[in-house]
């Protein structure tokens, strides 16, 4: 029974070990919609530390009541498991609406968030986050609002 019980927590420790998902200098291309003028945006992610990624992302919608929005955003790592790793970020973003023909307004967006990305066990090439935190932006008045993005809304990146 205690060689049983050795070799099962020596198969779990082997496995959660090769389970973790390594990232460093991959870099991830997909799509989010975080910006606060509601347009979907793509976006890219790259991991330069085990603690500090980066990433940008471009929203553009040519139409009479389009916009368009572009930003940075900087990652923090502040926990990791297999498969997951939680963070901080940070988001830095230009915007512009058209709610009609006549109206277009410029703004900024500034996002302090907590969020988590994850993989699936065999599905390492993907992954999804969602976050919450607070938001500080501008269209057409300064706003101070909550964040909440599932990972349907949130973001998804196919790291190559």
């Amino acid at each position: 029974m205690k060689n049983t019980i050795i070799f099962l927590f020596s198969f779990l420790a082997i496995t959660s070990t090769t389970l973790a998902t390594e990232r460093i200098g991959r870099l991830g291309v997909g799509m989010t919609t975080q910006l606060v003028n509601d347009l979907p945006a793509v976006s890219f992610k790259i991991q330069q530390s085990k603690t500090f990624s980066f990433g940008g992302l471009l929203s553009l919608d040519s139409s009479d009541t389009g916009g368009w929005g572009a930003g940075v955003k900087l990652y923090r790592v502040i926990f990791e498991e297999p498969q997951t790793n939680f963070y901080l970020g940070f988001l830095g973003a230009l915007l512009n609406d058209k709610k009609d023909e006549s109206t277009d307004k410029t703004g900024f967006q500034f996002d302090l968030t907590v969020g988590s990305e994850f993989s699936f066990a065999g599905l390492t090439s993907l992954g999804l986050s969602f976050e919450t935190g607070i938001s500080l932006n501008k269209i057409d008045d300064f706003a101070i609002q909550t964040v909440g993005s599932q990972f349907i809304i949130g973001s998804i990146h196919f790291y190559l």
